[in-house]
């Protein structure tokens, strides 16, 4: 009896399980994978914040020395360590899906497009990657579907040399492409596309400038000269938040808890000071102790920036008593707070600046420079949400046009130096507060800002006075690839997968 009584209960099941699949099917959607909602996907997944809520995104700043953290109980990256000091290969995985991308759209007029993504995507996590470790799979990653799953190592300098083959052919297929779907990024405008995947060769090129080749810099000056460059804002490389509640800015919400425990920092702060930089409003609010002292809102020396070497306990008393600025409020008010910039027009402008200072490319650095610095500035004065929000100091045209006089001013009758510092601290001030930590890099390459460390409170484990250099290689590649993980190791650290192992691009 129990069987029969099972067997009705079954036939009924799959009649409803199939009668509710007829009801709740739409008709007019499609229940069909397309490259569209793939690319929105991997763009999705390659550019949002690893983690999107306050406290993680405070820690995502603070490696670069932008801002401090103000709390007896530190966050690690303030004081050069991590509590996962390892890299990730996990970008790679999506080249899977990428593969299906292109194939879905095999035969339509959308597909160069989606090829061009898809190598601009390889070769952006590519090259992320191989600054974070040095030596990697590149070549032979994501063939697992062809039976690869133990990719070779590739030399950095080849690692290199394959990320600028793919983003020139990555340009090549956008130049044959047209709008395509799904694109969170640009909007699916190939043009666009085109401009970044060379803007980002001049990028890599500039990153391995220590071990750049003669060609390396003929190239670097060819793009340049070939003029298919960036134009300005409307062609910054940005992840726009939202109302949506799936797309807001990080700080949305709970972070005023954080806010309160969160300042910029000493070195920003000067900086912007030094300068007359009106960023410095918009980033900040001014210490409550010189408020408290009779200063305004509007005085530059109302803003005092955290060292972000100092000792926990000490930062927090002193913000106890209202010695430092705090982030600005705004941060934490808006769901569609400021986009992420991952690669602007003024980077862009910053890096032809100092090419023409090395003599890598003819021009006039000083208009590059200026070009850069004036684009940033127009940037945060049509943000939105700004009312109100920046001091009585809010940028406007006519500081602009102004702005350089002073330490602003290009430094035309100084050394060469002089002026690839006016670059480099520009370069930086970038990414403030931006969560992107792209400029590690730069500051390993540079030396500049200099930043600062106390080997009193550095947490490096391995050698407390010096900075890290990488992060150690996914601890699964032991047990998952472990020949060409070691053989890795042995060739670039002498068998240490250590911190601060010098990769090859920074070498002198």
């Amino acid at each position: 009896m129990k069987y029969i009584l099972i067997a009705v209960i079954s036939l009924f099941t799959a009649v409803s399980c199939e009668n509710f699949e007829e009801i709740n099917t739409d008709p007019n959607k499609t229940n069909k994978v397309t490259s569209a909602m793939i690319a929105t996907q991997v763009l999705k997944d390659t550019y949002r914040f690893w983690n999107p809520n306050a406290s993680d995104f405070i820690q995502g700043n603070l490696f670069n020395k932008h801002i401090a953290y103000l709390d007896p109980s530190p966050y690690v990256s303030q004081y050069y360590y991590s509590n996962y000091p390892y890299g990730s290969f996990g970008s790679f995985t999506r080249l899977t899906d990428m593969k299906y991308m292109i194939e879905y759209a095999e035969g339509g007029i959308e597909e160069p497009s989606y090829r061009g993504l898809s190598l601009f995507l390889k070769a952006w996590s590519g090259f992320n990657a191989t600054l974070d470790m040095g030596d990697i799979p590149y070549s032979e990653t994501g063939m697992a579907l062809d039976g690869i799953t133990k990719p070779v190592y590739d030399k950095q300098a080849d690692v290199f040399a394959s990320v600028l083959t793919d983003f020139q052919q990555a340009e090549a297929y956008f130049a044959e492409g047209r709008n395509f779907a799904g694109d969170i990024m640009f909007g699916g405008d190939p043009a666009k596309w085109r401009r970044l995947c060379n803007a980002m060769q001049l990028k890599v090129i500039q990153t391995m400038s220590k071990k750049a080749t003669t060609e390396q810099k003929a190239r670097f000056a060819a793009i340049v000269n070939a003029g298919n460059l960036m134009t300005g804002n409307n062609d910054n490389f940005k992840l726009v938040f939202s109302t949506n509640s799936n797309a807001v800015y990080p700080m949305w919400a709970n972070g005023e808890t954080f806010r309160i425990k969160t300042g910029p920092s000493e070195l920003a702060v000067d900086a912007l000071k030094n300068l007359k930089d009106r960023r410095l409003f918009y980033f900040a609010e001014p210490a409550q102790a010189q408020i408290t002292g009779g200063l305004t809102e509007q005085d530059w020396d109302a803003y005092v920036g955290a060292p972000t070497e100092l000792a926990p306990d000490q930062l927090a008393l002193n913000n106890a008593t209202g010695t430092y600025s705090l982030l600005n409020r705004r941060y934490v008010k808006y769901m569609d707070n400021d986009p992420m910039l991952y690669f602007t027009y003024s980077e862009q402008c910053f890096i032809i600046a100092e090419g023409i200072e090395e003599g890598w490319v003819t021009g006039n650095a000083q208009t590059w420079y200026e070009n850069g610095v004036k684009a940033i500035l127009s940037y945060y004065r049509t943000l939105p949400n700004m009312a109100g929000e920046v001091h009585g100091m809010g940028i406007d045209q006519a500081y602009i046009d102004g702005y350089f006089t002073d330490a602003a001013a290009y430094a035309t009758a100084g050394t060469k130096q002089d002026r690839l510092e006016q670059i480099w601290i520009q370069r930086w001030l970038l990414d403030f507060y931006q969560g992107n930590g792209g400029n590690y890099s730069q500051f390993l390459r540079t030396g500049f800002p200099v930043y600062p460390l106390d080997p009193a409170t550095s947490l490096n484990p391995e050698d407390d006075s010096v900075y890290p250099k990488r992060w150690m290689y996914p601890t699964d590649e032991r047990t998952k690839n472990p020949e060409n993980y070691q053989k890795a190791i042995d060739e670039q650290y002498g068998g240490y997968d250590g911190i601060n192992q010098v990769p090859w691009y920074i070498k002198d």
